[in-house]
């Protein structure tokens, strides 16, 4: 069984907003036809989004909107960048803005009910029939919650949209009220800190779905570190769900083209998909950054050597 040391310590999040990549060796080249980009992107995701943050509590949504932008860009498909955005957006009374960036995290994660909520505000904001949709949506959602669900928190949320809707969006019901209230609160630092190290741990124990949901608090605190996206690919991927597990793996070395951790994993999960072509492509990487050899690259040779997963 594989042990997982936790790559940041507690608190190196928080005090840096993950500046280095501690387990890719940040930007650099690298790529291959296997590689989303062959450089790290212009802007530093995490410590854009750490400054996205830190501007929110402070009121300054332009600045906010600014940063969050820039974490946008370097990883579209991130959600929380996404809600950011829209919140900052929101905040600056750029409704029209806000809704294009919730309509972005909403096709990301359609299941989320702040995001819904969020864009229900934004769009009641313009007086636009289309809240009701959302609001609708919120209703439905409410009506089927059972014990997955936080039924505290979809109320209070469904309350706010329908307020707004009914009669026009008050201070008290937009999106950026709501973020200070908490309704749409993003995790703290130190809550990340705590999270993400809670994360490792549950994975060494197979508790995967706890995991995830760890790695959630982590990743809505820190934005989309590198670290973080590589150990949901390796969660996703240890519960059999191979694409979404790529996906979180690819986030990942478009961020850090050099992440040595999530280049052997893609390489893991392209023996286990018999993709030994692909997987030795990964090596191939490995022995290229890790010039003196590491751990990573002698671990995936075992795989593509036994054709699997060594520990079984």
């Amino acid at each position: 069984m594989r042990i997982f040391r936790i790559v940041l310590l507690a608190g190196v999040f928080s005090a840096a907003a993950a500046g280095a990549f501690a387990s890719g060796g940040g930007g650099g080249g690298g790529g291959g036809s296997d590689m989303p980009s062959t450089s790290a992107p212009q802007y530093d995701p995490a410590a854009e989004y750490a400054k996205a943050l830190n501007a929110l509590n402070t009121k300054d949504y332009k600045a906010a909107a600014r940063a969050a932008q820039h974490v946008t860009d370097a990883v579209p498909k991130s959600v929380d960048g996404w809600k950011l955005l829209a919140t900052a957006q929101a905040g600056a009374e750029n409704w029209k803005g806000s809704q294009r960036a919730y309509e972005k995290a909403v096709k990301l994660a359609p299941d989320d009910v702040a995001l819904h909520a969020g864009l229900g505000l934004a769009l009641a904001n313009q007086k636009s029939p289309k809240a009701q949709d959302e609001l609708t949506w919120l209703k439905t959602k409410a009506s089927a919650c059972s014990g997955d669900c936080d039924a505290a928190q979809l109320q209070a949320l469904t309350t706010q949209v329908e307020q707004a809707v009914g009669g026009g969006a008050t201070p008290e019901t937009k999106p950026s009220a709501a973020l200070e209230r908490g309704s749409l609160l993003f995790a703290t630092a130190a809550g990340g800190d705590r999270a993400y190290v809670q994360a490792v741990s549950l994975i060494n124990e197979k508790r995967y779905d706890e995991a995830l949901k760890s790695l959630d608090a982590a990743r809505a605190a820190f934005g989309p570190h590198p670290d973080i996206l590589t150990y949901q690919g390796y969660t996703w991927r240890k519960m059999g769900q191979l694409d979404r597990a790529e996906g979180y793996y690819r986030q990942a070395l478009a961020i850090a083209p050099n992440h040595v951790g999530a280049t052997e994993y893609y390489g893991e999960l392209k023996v286990e998909r018999g993709d030994l072509a692909g997987a030795r492509r990964m090596l191939a990487k490995l022995d290229r950054v890790c010039a003196y050899g590491c751990a990573e690259a002698e671990t995936l040779r075992r795989w593509i050597d036994l054709g699997g997963d060594p520990g079984q």
